[in-house]
């Protein structure tokens, strides 16, 4: 018999407060949020108990709570434990969703527990809830080696994405979006295999060298 999964009573969107951060590729997690609180209907508001923004909206009947943290990425996990604390929200029953570098743009994938892979929101939040064992919607954005950038790790996470590839990760979070009743009704096998249906990700075919055959009059 497969394994019963908690409903998901707590989404979580990372990134960093502040017009400064609204475009790069690190606040994916929370323009994830914004597009299905908006979709829901729901509205974000200031909770300092909470350090973060908080919505509350229902999702397939049940209620579900939304949280950006305000305290800058690699404090994340003080606002997610303050929330799943206060309305005694197990590890299980959170999703977090976040940028991941490991997949291109335009990939996505959902998964339980697993390590941090060097991203410090997700290392504050495995700290605090004292355990990996939450649910992670990775939003790929890619590695600047992989698309063959000059960049350091950290220029690339805290810059915009290009307009193709900005698309190429809304694209997947609308898709994400549909599978959200799913989550609120612990049907995360079901939400695997249809995020993992979207976009099989692929290495982005290497730079052409100069040569004749390239080379326009």
């Amino acid at each position: 018999m497969a394994q019963q999964n908690l409903p998901i009573r707590l989404i979580v969107g990372l990134g960093n407060p502040g017009p400064d951060y609204v475009r790069t590729r690190h606040n994916a997690g929370f323009r994830f949020v914004d597009m299905l609180a908006g979709k829901l209907g729901a509205h974000f508001h200031e909770e300092r108990k909470f350090q973060g923004e908080t919505a509350r909206c229902r999702i397939a009947g049940h209620e579900v709570w939304l949280l950006k943290p305000l305290t800058f990425m690699n404090a994340s996990g003080e606002a997610v434990s303050a929330m799943a604390n206060y309305f005694k929200i197990t590890p299980a029953e959170v999703l977090v969703a976040h940028d991941e570098m490991d997949l291109l743009p335009g990939c996505m994938r959902i998964k339980k527990g697993g390590g941090n892979a060097g991203h410090n929101g997700l290392k504050s939040i495995t700290q605090q809830l004292g355990t990996p064992d939450f649910w992670r919607l990775r939003l790929g954005i890619g590695h600047p080696r992989t698309l063959g950038l000059a960049q350091q790790v950290f220029d690339f996470v805290l810059s915009a994405p290009s307009s193709e590839h900005e698309e190429a990760i809304r694209t997947c979070a609308l898709a994400a979006l549909e599978t959200a009743p799913l989550w609120a009704e612990g049907e995360m096998e079901k939400a695997h295999r249809a995020i993992a249906a979207f976009g099989t990700p692929k290495k982005p075919a290497p730079p052409q060298k100069p040569g004749r055959q390239n080379i326009e009059a």
